[in-house]
């Protein structure tokens, strides 16, 4: 994803500072603080009036990362397809092709339809990149966002991807393969063996010629799309990695499990039939 960051100079409400840095309407500034896409000093904050001190470095979400084929799409706003509901948490089937928070452009995202249909901000814990398709959950209450994020960072999100590949992956393994920017192609990632990589870990197994299910024990960016790459079998559809031509890049969050709770999203109609 495209981030901004800067050190602040002089101490500042965020809003104002992040008003002069980016050169954006007010408006457009306390959207990003209210959909958590601004951090300070590695914290979220969703208070635009809170007064940053010198020297703190605040990030910016600028775009959420994984457009995969360069090529524009139609704008989209489906009917938000809920999977699970209680007092807590909501969980909704992400379609592919409609970015996880809001763009520059201000194009309508995931969170916008979350936060419409709850009446208020949804509590946004993780991003599934635009093509990508599947369960993704949000918080209604600042306890739920916070243990759901907590969960997230601690690794006991347990998360299961289907994928469309080329015929003859192995019939199961595992990858461990730190990634690092590619320095020449923007916006991708690469595995690397010279220590200065995040690391990275996926499980999978073969469900059939040309599917895969991944299971990441890590949550990089683009972790699945660039660790099958590596194998030789990149997703249809991802030509950022090298995939065949599809209609998209092919991989769909089809499961996820938060201590105890399970939510599954149903295959989408264009993978293929049987999947």
């Amino acid at each position: 994803m495209k981030r901004r960051t800067f050190e602040v100079v002089a101490a500042a409400p965020l809003a104002r500072a992040l008003e002069a840095q980016l050169e954006e309407p007010a408006d457009v500034v306390q959207r990003r603080v209210e959909t958590g896409a601004v951090y300070v000093d590695g914290r979220r904050v969703r208070d635009g009036a809170q007064v940053v001190p010198s020297g703190a470095r605040v990030s910016v979400v600028l775009e959420a990362s994984g457009a995969s084929t360069g090529q524009a799409r139609p704008r989209v706003e489906p009917a938000l397809e809920v999977l699970f509901e209680d007092a807590a948490v909501l969980v909704v089937n992400k379609p592919a092709g409609l970015p996880a928070q809001p763009t520059p452009d201000g194009e309508r995202s995931l969170l916008d339809l979350a936060s419409q249909h709850l009446g208020q901000p949804a509590g946004l814990v993780h991003r599934l990149d635009r093509d990508t398709s599947g369960v993704t959950v949000f918080g209604k209450t600042k306890a739920a966002t916070s243990a759901l994020a907590a969960a997230f960072r601690e690794g006991r999100a347990k998360k299961e991807y289907l994928a469309v590949v080329p015929a003859g992956l192995p019939e199961a393994g595992r990858i461990e393969a730190a990634l690092q920017k590619d320095p020449s192609r923007p916006g991708r990632w690469r595995t690397t063996s010279s220590g200065n990589g995040l690391s990275a870990s996926t499980r999978y197994e073969r469900a059939g010629d040309g599917l895969v299910r991944l299971f990441p024990a890590t949550g990089r960016t683009h972790q699945l799309r660039a660790h099958l790459s590596s194998l030789g079998f990149p997703i249809v559809g991802d030509t950022l990695y090298g995939g065949a031509p599809g209609p998209r890049c092919l991989l769909h969050a089809r499961v996820l499990e938060i201590d105890g709770a399970r939510w599954e999203a149903p295959v989408p109609a264009d993978f293929p039939a049987g999947a």
